[in-house]
């Protein structure tokens, strides 16, 4: 689950091409969307470093060539597959109208609620988001934190702002950094869960009853809420 140098370049270089550009035809785009669907599965399936730039340009019926020719390099390909796993997911706001009345902690403990449809439904791109934020090139974890800043997929800043707007968010600390830590905090709390879910004798067994789940979710928002939370929320 980290990246590696490729058989054209002695550092990996990534290109961030976040859409096709003008003058691509139809069929160059969709032809790149192939490559990028099949690389996903491939890099879900076998981490960053097992897999074959080969083997993907066989599948997806293409010259290995023409993979290069399209993102530079293993490692911009690697960009490619994190950047449509991540506009994959749900955003914060996207939770049911009745839990945003709720607020902001609401929606903090929905999603963690739901977090194991991760394994399920999304596994492929969560597992290619996983081993991007875990990643151990600086180049390629750079344009990963590039693009997460510049697209927010998940909507993490107007989450933020629903949650200052609604006066359960304190304003006396930066919104940057306020976005910053929900962000790192839920990859991780629910990388945790997830990982409790694969393998269920890591933590004991205790972990993985029910009521021990939800004490854990329940303890997480709380302690979210004495970080982040406004005195005048009430809580």
């Amino acid at each position: 689950m980290t990246s590696g140098q490729t058989a054209h370049s002695t550092r990996p270089r990534v290109a961030a091409r976040d859409h096709v550009p003008v003058r691509a035809t139809a069929r160059q785009a969709a032809r790149q969307e192939q490559i990028v669907r099949v690389a996903m599965r491939h890099f879900a399936e076998r981490g960053y470093e097992d897999v074959r730039i080969e083997e993907i340009a066989r599948e997806a019926d293409v010259a290995k060539g023409a993979v290069f020719g399209y993102f530079d390099s293993k490692a911009g390909l690697f960009l490619a597959a994190y950047q449509k796993a991540a506009r994959s997911f749900s955003a914060y706001l996207d939770a049911p109208g009745e839990i945003l009345a709720r607020g902001f902690f609401a929606v903090i403990t929905y999603w963690l609620d739901h977090t194991q449809h991760l394994i399920h439904e999304d596994s492929v791109p969560y597992r290619v988001t996983l081993i991007g934020n875990y990643c151990s090139s600086l180049q390629l974890r750079r344009e990963i934190t590039q693009f997460l800043l510049r697209e927010d997929p998940y909507g993490t800043q107007a989450f933020v702002q629903f949650g200052i707007d609604r006066g359960e968010i304190r304003t006396d600390i930066d919104t940057k950094m306020v976005v910053s830590l929900v962000d790192w905090l839920m990859d991780r709390c629910q990388d945790a869960i997830i990982t409790e879910e694969l393998d269920p004798g890591l933590f004991g067994s205790a972990a993985q009853s029910p009521q021990m789940r939800d004490l854990r979710v329940q303890q997480f928002v709380e302690l979210l809420r004495s970080a982040i939370g406004s005195p005048r929320d009430g809580r």
